[in-house]
Formats: C-alpha cells, sequence, structure tokens
C-alpha cells in the first residue's frame, strides 16, 4: 500500500480514541489490524501509529481493543528494525517526546543513582556504554581518575592530548573481551569504582556527575521501553461513553469529597512501584529528585475509579529537603503509566507539579488532576495548593503551546500577582466576547511569570502569595557572608547553640548533642533560620516543645509527621511566611 493512503486511516483509528458505543471497538481493532499488516516506510508514520495504540490501550472501548494493541506493541519493535534496516532516519525516534520505543536507542548524562541502577538492571538485551564520540572529559577526570586509575597523573597532570578512551578501556579490560562470559562494559566498571569510594552517597553522586558521563544503551524488545511498560491490572476499566472533558470537572466538589483510601504498601512492593517509575522516567528523558531518590518503605496507593491508580511516595531521611516537605508520584491508567507528579510543602501550602505524558493529554486530564490532589491533600493536610511558573509556561515553550495557564484557571486557580490576575481577567472578557478568539502566545508567557493558588475552604486566602523557600535560603546565606566572613560551618555551630540556649535547651541531657545526626542536622537546618529572631525565646514553654518535636520529626521514617506536626505550630508558621515573603 502506498503513503497516501494512510493518512485517512490514520486520521479514522485517531478519531476512535474519543468514539465510544456498542461496535466502535469491533471498528478500532478493525482498522488497528489493517495499519498492523502495513511495511511502513517513515518514522513519522510508525511514532503516530505507536502513540494511538498506547493511547487506546490505556482507554481502551472493549476487551478486543485491549488485546489488539498489546498483541501489536509486543512486536513492536520489529517494525522499528524494519525503518532502520531500510535506511530510514531514526533520529524522529530520539525526540522528547517519542523516545523510548521499542527497537530504538537512548543517549543520556545521567545522575549517579541512575546510572547505577541503569547498568545493574538485567532487563536490557545489551550493556550501557560510554558514548565517547560525544565525551571530551579533560581535567575532571584528570582529577578523579587518579582514584582508581594508576599512573593516570603522569599523562593527564602534563600532557595535553591524553587518550582518556584508551586510560579507561585499559584499566576496565575494554580491550581485552575474547570472553563473553568476562564481559563488562567500561561504564560497568567506572560505576563499580565509584561504589567503592569510601564516601557518602551524596558525595559520590556529586563527584561522578561532576564527569558529565554520556551513557548510551539500546533497548530492543525490553519491558522497560514505553511501548511495552504497563502493570497488569486487577481490572480493567472500558470506556463505553465519552471521556470527562476539563469542562465537566468542578475541582471545588471533588476535594469535598470524600478522602480516597491510602493503602500503604510492602517494602517489596513498594520497591516494585520505585524501580517502575525509574523505569518510565528513563525512556523519557527525565530525571526528578523524588523519583531518582525515593524511599521504597514509604510508598501509598489509591484507587480512585475509571481504572485510575495514584502512587504516591517520599524521600528516605538522609535526602530529604533542609525545610519543606516532599511527594513525588505516578498515576496507571489500567496499568498503563499516564504522568508523574511531585509536589513540595510546608505548613498548609503545598506547590504542585504535574506532568501529563504527551500521548496522554486528551485523556481526562482534568479529572485525573483532581484525583491527584485529593490523594495529595489527604496525605499532606495541606489545604492551599500552588503551581510553579515552570507549569505554566515560564521557561516551558511545550506549555505555552498547550495553554497551561488555562487548564488551572479553569479549574479555579488564581494568580497570586495582582496584575497577573488582572491580566487573565481581561483575557476572561475576550474569550467570553468573542468564542473564537484564542489567547496569543506572549500574553500566555506574560501570564505564565507567577505562581497560581487554589484554596480550600479554610485556607488563608493570600497568606503564601508572595512566599518562597528561597527569600530564606537567600536571606540566611547574606547573614552569613555578613556576619561569618562566609563561613557555613562556623554559622552554623553559632546558630545551633543559639537556639537551643531559646529553646532552654541547657541542659546535657536536652541537648541536641544527644539526637541522632539525622535529627542534628535537621535542628541546624533551622536553626540557621530561627536562632537570631528574639521571639522565638518569648514563644511559651509549650510551642517551644512542640517545635523541638517538629525538628526531631524531619528524620522520623515518615517525612509526613514533620509536615503534620508543622501545621498546627501558628507561631512557626507566622515567622516562615514574615522570613519568605
Amino acid at each position: 500500500m502506498s503513503n497516501q493512503p494512510l493518512d485517512p486511516l490514520f486520521s479514522e483509528l485517531e478519531a476512535f480514541r474519543y468514539r465510544f458505543g456498542r461496535n466502535e471497538a469491533t471498528r478500532a481493532v478493525q482498522l488497528i489490524n489493517r495499519l498492523a499488516a502495513i511495511n511502513f516506510r517513515d518514522p513519522a508514520r510508525l511514532i503516530r501509529f505507536h502513540e494511538t495504540l498506547l493511547f487506546l490501550r490505556a482507554f481502551p472501548q472493549g476487551p478486543n481493543v485491549v488485546r489488539a494493541t498489546e498483541r501489536i506493541l509486543n512486536r513492536f519493535h520489529q517494525k522499528v528494525e524494519a525503518l532502520r534496516t531500510a535506511g530510514a532516519d531514526m533520529n524522529a525516534f530520539d525526540t522528547f517526546e517519542f523516545s523510548g520505543i521499542a527497537g530504538t536507542q537512548m543517549e543520556d548524562t545521567l545522575s549517579f543513582d541512575v546510572a547505577r541502577w541503569l547498568i545493574g538492571t538485567n532487563r536490557l538485551p545489551a550493556e550501557v556504554e560510554i558514548a565517547w564520540e560525544n565525551y571530551d572529559p579533560g581535567r575532571e577526570l584528570g582529577n578523579t581518575g587518579p582514584r582508581f586509575i594508576p599512573l593516570l597523573e603522569d599523562d593527564a597532570f602534563v600532557e595535553a592530548d591524553t587518550p582518556w578512551q584508551r586510560w579507561l578501556q585499559a584499566a576496565s579490560g575494554g580491550f581485552k573481551r575474547e570472553s563473553k562470559k568476562t564481559k563488562r562494559s567500561t561504564a560497568a566498571w567506572l560505576i563499580e569504582r565509584f561504589e567503592q569510594l569510601p564516601l557518602s552517597g551524596p558525595q559520590k553522586a556529586e563527584l561522578y556527575e561532576s564527569l558529565r558521563v554520556p551513557l548510551r544503551w539500546n533497548l530492543g524488545n525490553s519491558t522497560i521501553t514505553r511501548t511495552r511498560n504497563r502493570k497488569l491490572p486487577r481490572a480493567i476499566f472500558y470506556h463505553s461513553e465519552p471521556l470527562i472533558s476539563r469542562s465537566q470537572v468542578s475541582l471545588s466538589h471533588e476535594l469535598a469529597r470524600r478522602p480516597p483510601k491510602l493503602t500503604k504498601l510492602s517494602h517489596r512492593q513498594g520497591g516494585e512501584v520505585i524501580e517502575l517509575i525509574r523505569e518510565v522516567m528513563l525512556v523519557r528523558y527525565r530525571e526528578l529528585y523524588g523519583t531518582t531518590l525515593a524511599d521504597p518503605r514509604s510508598v501509598v496507593k489509591a484507587e480512585v475509579g475509571r481504572g485510575v491508580e495514584i502512587y504516591l511516595w517520599s524521600l528516605p531521611p538522609d535526602r530529604r529537603l533542609p525545610l519543606r516537605a516532599y511527594v513525588a508520584g505516578l498515576t496507571l491508567k489500567n496499568g498503563v503509566p499516564i504522568n508523574y507528579i511531585e509536589a513540595i510543602a510546608l505548613c498548609e501550602w503545598m506547590e504542585v507539579g504535574f506532568n501529563t505524558f504527551y500521548t496522554f493529554r486528551g485523556g481526562e486530564a482534568g479529572w485525573i488532576y483532581a484525583q491527584v490532589l485529593r490523594c495529595l491533600c489527604h496525605r499532606m493536610g495541606t489545604t492551599c495548593v500552588s503551581v510553579y511558573p515552570y507549569q505554566l509556561g515560564h521557561e516551558n515553550e511545550e506549555a505555552i503551546q498547550s495553554g497551561a495557564f488555562w487548564f488551572y484557571r479553569k479549574l479555579g486557580f488564581r494568580p497570586g500577582r495582582t496584575e497577573l490576575h488582572k491580566l487573565a481577567k481581561r483575557e476572561e472578557e475576550k474569550i467570553a466576547a468573542d468564542p473564537k478568539y484564542r489567547t496569543p502566545a506572549r500574553t500566555l508567557k506574560r501570564l505564565a511569570a507567577g505562581h497560581v493558588f487554589y484554596e480550600l475552604p479554610g485556607s488563608q486566602v493570600g497568606a503564601w502569595d508572595q512566599f518562597s523557600t528561597r527569600n530564606i535560603g537567600l536571606s540566611v546565606n547574606e547573614r552569613m557572608a555578613r556576619d561569618f566572613g562566609g563561613d557555613a560551618d562556623r554559622m552554623r555551630e553559632h546558630s545551633t547553640r543559639a537556639l537551643e540556649r531559646a529553646l532552654g535547651m541547657r541542659s546535657r541531657r536536652s541537648s541536641v548533642a544527644s539526637w541522632t545526626p539525622l535529627e542534628q542536622e535537621a535542628f541546624g537546618n533551622f536553626a540557621l533560620v530561627l536562632a537570631d529572631l528574639p521571639e522565638v525565646s518569648s514563644w511559651t514553654r509549650q510551642e517551644k516543645e512542640e517545635l523541638v518535636a517538629i525538628l526531631r520529626a524531619k528524620a522520623d521514617p515518615d517525612e509526613m509527621l514533620y509536615l503534620h506536626l508543622s501545621q498546627s505550630h501558628e507561631r512557626l508558621r507566622e515567622v516562615l511566611l514574615r522570613l519568605g515573603s
């Protein structure tokens, strides 16, 4: 079949993403099978077919659609390989939107934790390798390499043409691969050397990531590909009616409903979820702090209906943020990963990031977002939700093109800056007067310049509009430069002692010295913020004791204890709001 008649078939199949009825599933399967029999001649059409199959697998009209999509997706790598063999330009498969398809290759500069995990996985068809043609480490490797490459100094410290690849391959045995049993990639050897360094986890990560090593791996027909990465759900939800549109979603109604049940998973089950989110992010060229360093012991699950499962988790105690509490998450639709979540909170305020993957942007995103907020507000106890500018389109062209600002605005979010609130009102008046009017990109960029907010009943409207933890951090650093000559250790020691005195922790028995190292670190972080505030000394004994309990809870196995305790300490909230606004 020639390429030209394909486009009407594609258009008809794509239309079935939003067509539901008694015979629609049968017709959809007929189109799927017809397109599956075609020898595709260009990547663009094959990618288009792939994305439609994924959507229909997540939002199927019936069991026959599930069977048809899975059958083709499980063998999709053969179509990709046929294109490669025919000499097609494969660059289209390596874009931000369409990476991770079975049969393709990926290359990225990964964090130490993700690189170690990727190299250690046994689910790839071949070893992970260093992409040498895109790597010239220079001084970085010259400074770090002598830790595990003998005599490298004699070359790296004085020569201008050090052959870095030859040194690493010689040290790793990369030139001697006669036996497959002893085969080990240079990348794997390098990661092993860093793992064996007598350093803490964060220190190893800092050192490795300074090298900026580009890694390359073949996906083959692995189950970590976007094509095949899905969990077997307990039951599949079949769509017999139109999908829920954003205009049908009332966020106030959804948040007023009974909170969803959050089920705590076992360590093993939590580990499986964390393995999944790492796979999901890897093949999409994404890394998130909370997906890379997730704590499998903290994973909870919510089944919210319509085949949607939401997983949330926190960070391990030794990787937490100094002041805010952190929760990340993943949403599955009929077992298919469709978005990731990030929520960072202080007291009753949380900042939420919600990213629906490109393929599923037309799939009930408004309703699913409302369910995510239901879970987050219940889990974290927060009543003020904010969305940071990047999500709206600030320095994010993808969000501008998708009109992300209006996604949140129509759900009830308001701009926190007065001039942006007025601008949004003027745009709404233009839209009301002319249904064909579309907000220009330049205006969307202006609207995306500040946070938007949604307050639940009982929350103080506008309290967090001007707040940023960055303001607190910058203020602390300015004081360090002014009063301590830029010496962070001296400032931390002084602040810890000062806050101990202010809280009446003078005796050896009650001093911070008797706490665990992580509790001491948490106390020290808050001491940097609170130590020189005279009003802390005048707090009541109960308020001081409650503050001590909050700071110790920052190192608790469940970080939500810290967040929930902080929400009932009004004096602490007042101080943080004042310093950060």
